[in-house]
């Protein structure tokens, strides 16, 4: 099975900044950061992931990825 991933968390730590940084950067709040961050988002906001990806100078395939997760037997 395919699972669509938020990449943040190691995006950040390359980037050597913090996700109260990238809120500040964004204007978005530092809760919403902190959900896509921990992958607790269920519905992904094209205006908040154009910000962050803006903020971090990289491309949308960077900050999403498409992960094979391992069918349970």
């Amino acid at each position: 099975m395919i699972k669509l991933k938020l990449n943040l968390d190691k995006i950040l730590e390359e980037k050597h900044m913090t996700r109260y940084q990238l809120a500040k950067i964004t204007d978005i709040k530092y809760q919403t950061i902190d959900n896509y961050y921990k992958n607790r988002v269920t519905r992904y906001d094209g205006y908040i992931l154009s910000r962050i990806c803006e903020a971090l100078d990289c491309e949308i395939n960077d900050v999403l990825i498409f992960v094979q997760e391992e069918k349970p037997n």
